[in-house]
């Protein structure tokens, strides 16, 4: 049949083919329940369900996973269409015409028994996409769950189209209990932590040089995890940053991208970068490239927290880097800041959990490592630091969080909660009680922890 479209039905025959599994079993992958429950949960609304996250975190493998299920509560495969939108064979014919004729051929070749469940992968891709994604969803055509490699996916496109209509899932590179099962290890019990303590240990030394991207933790080979770390940043920089927002010269975005991420759990002043040359000579642009980066799932940015939205806005944000291993591949795999590696493994974690989060300045300047919040109320109050060994560092952690408490408003009823690579304890310190909790054990275990918000529409 002749169509609008420089790709051929038997070409898009053959992708279809390609990327679904119809005569062949899904390929092995390591589960991921934590997402895996929750797309389930989202999906069961019958919204659209977005899951967005850095380049190469496990999206793709999480849909993967998806599809294995439904096949396992019996949906017929011909009721299942998964598409990569990366896929060469379509660069030259990314319209909204080529997903109403995927879907066109699916329908008349596959002839699916029921409403299928399309899977688009990397999606915005496609101009336009959020106003098919409308109309099927409208017509109650198909069940639709879509991935995108940056934070626009739910801006401008998605937000304003499809508002009240999807359910967003963030997706983060793993959090250390799946880097474990990515390696073999399975520690459900205390008695697995006491056990395997030793290699435990070695994982997370791992886990914090080289990071948490899924690919890059079953590789052995240190050399191939650098060649590996550096085609994801390149790719990031190039694909979901210089290209989704056509730039014409990257050289400033890679020099502040490499500081970024080098100096991960630093408190960042565009005003001191400003008009160094390597970097750019304008606030405003400055700014725009970190929201680039950030949309790009490269980095985040903490707020210092203040009650004033004003004040919350107009003040410096700490940055942490979305893995470790991206921050080793800015720092030319040289020794890095074991604390603030450490800082930043916490707060991903915790953002991976929900929780709204902020760093903190007491009125004496001592700063506090996380802020975290849910329904508007203070929970936690948690310092980060290597160990409690040093008379130092233990009074400096202490009375950072006992100031914090007394000069939040609202915060006297937090957690106090001191993260160390070292043995648990409880601090009683001028009528506050700190709990100080090994880090590998709060990583492992589901105490001082929330459960992950509920699905609500976006």
């Amino acid at each position: 049949m002749k169509t609008d479209l420089n790709i051929s039905d038997h070409e898009i025959l053959q992708a279809l083919a390609d990327w679904n599994d119809w005569n062949r079993p899904e390929p092995e992958t390591v589960p991921r329940p934590f997402y895996e429950n929750r797309l389930r949960a989202l999906s069961a609304t019958g919204e659209i369900v977005v899951l967005q996250g850095v380049r190469r975190c496990g999206k793709s493998t999480i849909l993967r996973n998806a599809v294995r299920s439904l096949l396992a509560e019996g949906v017929p495969q011909s009721d299942i269409l998964f598409l990569n939108m990366e896929d060469p064979r379509f660069m030259g014919d990314l319209t909204p015409a080529l997903l109403n004729r995927i879907r066109e051929l699916h329908k008349r070749h596959f002839r699916p028994a029921g409403p299928p469940h399309i899977f688009l992968d990397e999606v915005q891709n496609i101009p336009g996409f959020d106003k098919w994604l409308l109309t099927e969803y409208e017509l109650r055509r198909s069940r639709l769950y879509v991935t995108g490699s940056n934070a626009h996916l739910l801006g401008r496109e998605i937000g304003t189209v499809l508002s009240g209509r999807y359910l967003p899932l963030t997706v983060h590179p793993l959090s250390f209990a799946e880097f474990l099962s990515f390696r073999g290890m399975s520690v459900t019990t205390p008695l697995d932590l006491v056990r395997l303590r030793v290699e435990i240990a070695g994982a997370f030394d791992d886990y914090l040089t080289w990071g948490a991207f899924p690919r890059v933790a079953r590789i052995e080979d240190p050399e191939v995890k650098k060649l590996e770390l550096h085609a994801y940043f390149d790719s990031i920089l190039l694909r979901d940053v210089a290209a989704r927002h056509r730039l014409d010269s990257v050289e400033s975005l890679l020099n502040l991208s490499r500081y970024l991420l080098a100096n991960t759990a630093t408190i960042l002043s565009l005003n001191s970068l400003k008009g160094k040359g390597s970097f750019g000579s304008s606030y405003h642009l400055l700014n725009s490239y970190v929201e680039y980066l950030e949309g790009a799932f490269l980095v985040n940015r903490l707020p210092l927290f203040d009650w004033s939205l004003q004040r919350r806005a107009a003040n410096p944000k700490k940055i942490h880097a979305v893995d470790t291993g991206l921050s080793a591949v800015a720092c030319g795999f040289a020794r890095r800041d074991s604390g603030k590696l450490l800082e930043t493994v916490v707060i991903n974690e915790m953002l991976r959990l929900g929780w709204e989060l902020y760093y903190g300045k007491t009125g004496k300047g001592f700063e506090v490592d996380c802020i975290a919040l849910k329904d508007g109320r203070i929970h936690l109050l948690i310092q980060v630091c290597q160990e409690m060994g040093d008379p130092k560092t233990r009074n400096r952690e202490i009375r950072a969080l006992c100031r914090a408490a007394v000069d939040i408003p609202y915060a006297r009823d937090a957690r106090l909660l001191i993260l160390s690579q070292g043995p648990g304890e409880v601090i009683r310190h001028d009528g506050l009680e700190i709990q100080v909790v090994d880090v590998i054990e709060w990583l492992l275990g589901t105490e001082l922890k929330t459960p992950f918000p509920e699905p609500s529409a976006g």
